[in-house]
């Protein structure tokens, strides 16, 4: 039935591209997969197949692009064979398409980053479901031509037995080559023989011609050659770019059967990504209960400890976040998230939930985020509703290093290897890579791409003013030379253009069943780790789901803190529970007393927080949101400061706005406050304004904005918003385009920020020793974190061998004075730990620590004699260090004496002149 209604779909339509590469064929394709549709859409074809190289991370975003068009996105993909030939297979049904993402797994999982090639067997085990073309000048079919016609017989007779009678099609590609063309009259020739079917492609490369030029700078930067150089690598012609149906029928006048077989195959090819299959893991439960049963059993368990009381109002908000999370059949989502948590907290490690969750009163009971949305008035329907159709997105921060590495590990365990992966990261020319390889191919000198890639902004956004051309003034170059007019041109279509995958910093996505099956993995650079080849985005808007697991340097820092102070003051510190509105607190934010504090430490916000003077929670909310790129671009800081100092009134863009901004004195600051302006002024639908949410989290968000920003338009003029009032609202709204805080993330931001400066007041010394544990983080060097706890009176002790640990730590003053002044608790000074020794390794400083305890050092022949694992040079370091001084008689405890015995002491004696023991 599905292939008649196709056949109606094709009849009459002429041509379908059955195979076209995009960028995402990475240096082999010159367009993105939403120009190959939109050029589809004007040649009127009814469809066009995607087949990257090895590779399915183009097929989101096509799929999307022609669902936005009314056009039908084919899938497939070209896979390497050994000896670098290649075979093009289409997805006609699910199975299909799951045996391609495992064959390319398959491929990819077992060889070298690069280093692919698919085995007869592995094609014939995962050939159910595809249908096979032979390719065009790279394929199968050419190569065994090459060798001659007996060898690409029994060629595709084995590609018949793999793939069925009805699966094979010899594929023809016109190009105006003559070797082509002698190709082309003997595959014909095969065909018939063998009663193999005919097939017309184009082996599009780019959607338009006049992206040829591009495509022959990346096949240059492909082979590490210039332009000049690359000689017959690069295409003979323009001809690789989608064609109408007209076009094709004249190339294919003497084989009418191949381009009408076109409809015919595309017909067959039932599959689209529409009919993907991901389904989100079912949660193990007990025996007798069910997994919303269970989740409701540990909200409530969590809310008692969380709330102490449990309130009416928390009660409702949870009540009413239970009834949505069972109708949208999420619990399974919420439960997983919690058992990473529970694993985190079992092993010791800090974790802490943001991003949307933090809006959600469920998360926070079940320990997954510290912020109490009730008590905060957080929106849950930012977090999740109904309307908006999508799954929620919970985010983990970790602790950086080890304890980040042991979480995810503990993810890929618990669903397999193939059922769990981190997404792809997408990278993209941005300005200066951009530079560094046109100018490569184009065969700039090193010193001019070097001059040119420091004037190019490093950010998105840029000044309408300072255009290219200026920059290019600017560096001594003149954009009427033909040569550098050629390098501006080929920039400004390289932007943005996919250039490798990379990993995502945290995102892991898990399945039900094989993950393999829904897109395809790869492994990931560092070892351990397995990528797939969709990135976050990508993931969203297929519906599937991950959780990032975030690596946060502040967060160790915080784990380290609250640990030393569990040591040494015998107290715990709970995040979700520090004493509200501390006021030392907030004294210390006000005076801009914030260096080593999460994210107000900067000059930027240290000029800023004398000004807001931040004197509650939400204040400290505010402060984190408003030095972000979005606000200062949009020109919302200054006026959010005079108005909260008082110095100019309250004042709204339009009247319908004053619901959606009051709590933020008529100054949008936060993401969510966009979107309900969308609403508001512009009459945007729930869908149309989660597409601007994802304008501003996207690459390519500059050229989405200005589409958006024409619905904007047309919505406020509909509804009589016209002149400055307009221009205000949208210069709000297409600044977040740049980089704009959800409030969520600004609340969970905030929580950190006030815990690491309630830490800083009251427990100074732990906190100073934790920052110097974890460098490099935040703005500042060590010796700056160092005088900043001096002048808060923390003192601190040189390395000693005889008393530092491998790390940083606090010891004991003495006195009756406490840290933070208060009586009845001891001070501490920090001992400055081996960590801090340049050129000692970490073996060695554990060695010292370890031989230590078994009883103190008595001289520097000793720790040589019961440390053998010091090397020469580490004793030197030492003694440089004033680590030996406390090893040496009082009239001779200085570095100098202490390096000089060192070196006599690492000098090979005899037995005779030995200490003993």
């Amino acid at each position: 039935m599905t292939e008649l209604l196709q056949r109606d779909l094709f009849a009459g339509r002429g041509y379908v591209e059955l195979h076209a590469r995009s960028a995402f064929s990475f240096l082999e394709g010159a367009s993105e997969p939403e120009d190959l549709i939109e050029r589809a859409a004007e040649l009127d074809l009814p469809a066009v197949a995607l087949l990257d190289r090895d590779s399915l991370s183009g097929a989101p975003r096509f799929h999307l692009a022609a669902k936005k068009a009314g056009l039908r996105a084919l899938i497939g993909a070209e896979v390497t064979c050994a000896g670098g030939a290649r075979i093009a297979l289409l997805a006609a049904n699910r199975t299909g398409y799951r045996n391609l993402c495992r064959l390319i797994t398959e491929i990819k999982m077992r060889a070298p980053k690069g280093g692919h090639a698919a085995t007869w067997e592995d094609l014939e085990a995962h050939a159910a479901g595809l249908v096979c073309l032979t390719g065009g000048s790279e394929g199968l079919l050419h190569r065994a031509l090459g060798r001659g016609m007996e060898e690409a017989r029994r060629l595709l007779e084995r590609l018949t037995a793999a793939y069925g009678r009805g699966g094979v099609y010899v594929e023809l590609q016109r190009h105006f080559h003559r070797d082509q063309e002698a190709y082309n009259q003997a595959a014909v020739a095969l065909a018939r023989r063998l009663r193999l079917p005919l097939v017309a492609t184009n082996g599009a490369d780019y959607a338009r011609p006049e992206r040829r030029e591009l495509q022959d700078v990346l096949t240059a930067l492909r082979h590490k050659t210039t332009l000049k150089e690359a000689g017959r690598l690069l295409a003979r012609n323009a001809e690789r770019h989608l064609k109408p149906a007209a076009a094709m029928a004249r190339l294919f006048a003497d084989v009418p059967e191949a381009v009408n077989n076109t409809l015919e195959l595309a017909a067959r090819l039932e599959f689209t990504l529409a009919d993907l299959g991901y389904e989100f893991p079912r949660y193990p439960v007990p025996p007798g209960e069910t997994m919303n049963g269970l989740l409701r059993r540990l909200t409530f368990q969590g809310a008692r400890e969380r709330y102490r009381p449990l309130h009416e109002k928390a009660r409702r908000q949870l009540e009413k976040e239970l009834a949505l999370i069972e109708k949208l059949d999420l619990a399974g989502y919420f439960l997983i998230v919690w058992d990473i948590v529970r694993f985190c907290r079992r092993r010791g490690i800090l974790v802490q939930g943001r991003g949307s969750a933090a809006n959600s009163a469920v998360c926070y009971s079940l320990g997954i985020t510290a912020v109490d949305p009730v008590g905060m008035d957080l929106l849950f329907e930012r977090f999740l509703s109904e309307e908006r159709g999508e799954w929620p997105d919970i985010d983990l921060d970790l602790p950086s290093g080890e304890e980040r590495e042991e979480v995810i590990q503990y993810v890929y365990r618990r669903y397999g290897p193939r059922g769990a992966a981190m997404t792809a990261n997408v990278i993209t020319y941005r300005e200066r890579s951009a530079v560094r390889d046109i100018g490569k191919a184009l065969g700039f000198p090193e010193p001019e791409i070097a001059r040119l890639s420091k004037m190019v902004t490093a950010y998105s956004w840029e000044d309408p003013e300072d255009t290219p051309e200026r920059r290019f003034r600017l560096a001594g170059f003149d954009p009427a030379n033909p040569l550098v007019a050629r390098f501006l041109s080929l920039y400004e279509q390289i932007r943005d253009l996919p250039r490798h995958l990379g990993q995502h910093s945290g995102g892991m996505v898990v399945c039900q069943g094989r993950l393999d099956a829904i897109v395809p993995l790869e492994p990931a650079t560092m070892p351990g780790r397995v990528v797939i080849q969709w990135d976050k985005d990508d993931c969203a808007a297929m519906g599937i789901i991950k959780v990032d697991l975030l690596g946060l340097g502040m967060m160790a820092a915080l784990r380290d803190t609250i640990e030393l102070v569990r040591k040494h003051h015998g107290r715990e510190v709970d995040l979700a529970h520090l004493p509200p509105d501390d006021p030392a607190v907030y004294a210390a934010l006000q005076r801009a007393d914030t260096i080593g504090v999460f994210q107000v430490e900067s000059r930027a916000q240290m000029a800023c927080l004398p000004r807001l003077k931040p004197r509650r929670f939400y204040d400290l909310v505010v402060e984190v949101a408003i030095i972000r790129p979005g606000p200062i671009v949009g020109k919302m800081v200054h006026p959010y400061l005079r108005r909260r100092a008082g110095l100019e009134p309250v004042r709204y863009p339009h009247p319908s706005l004053k619901p959606v901004l009051e709590r933020t004195l008529g100054v949008p600051l936060f993401q969510g406050q966009l979107l309900r302006m969308a609403m508001a002024v512009a009459g945007f639908s729930g869908g149309e304004a989660e597409e601007l949410r994802r304008a501003f989290g996207f690459k390519r968000s500059e050229k989405r904005m200005k589409e958006v920003e024409v619905k904007l338009r047309a919505g406020m003029e509909r509804q009589g918003i016209t002149g400055e009032a307009q221009e205000e609202i949208i210069r709000s709204i297409t600044s977040f385009a740049l980089y704009g805080f959800p409030e969520s993330h600004a609340a969970s931001f905030a929580l950190l920020s006030y815990a690491s400066a309630w830490l800083k007041c009251h427990y100074p010394a732990a906190f100073a020793a934790a920052l110097l544990n974890n460098q490099p983080m935040g703005f500042y060097h060590p010796s700056t974190l160092i005088k900043d706890a001096q002048r808060h009176g923390v003192r601190f002790r040189p390395v000693d061998v005889l008393r530092s640990e491998t790390v940083c730590t606090p010891e004991p003053e003495g006195g009756a004075e406490g840290e933070s002044g208060e009586a009845g608790e001891k001070r501490f000074a920090v001992r400055l730990g081996f960590n801090y020794v340049k050129g000692l390794r970490a073996s060695a400083a554990e060695a010292i620590v370890r031989e230590r305890r078994r009883g103190p050092f008595r001289s520097i022949q000793d720790l040589v004699n019961r440390v053998p694992e010091l090397r020469k040079d580490e004793l030197t370091a030492l003694g440089a260090a004033g680590a030996l001084n406390s090893l040496q008689p009082e009239e001779k405890a200085h570095r100098r004496a202490a390096l000089w015995d060192g070196a006599a002491a690492a000098r090979p004696a005899g037995p005779l002149f030995q200490e003993e023991g």
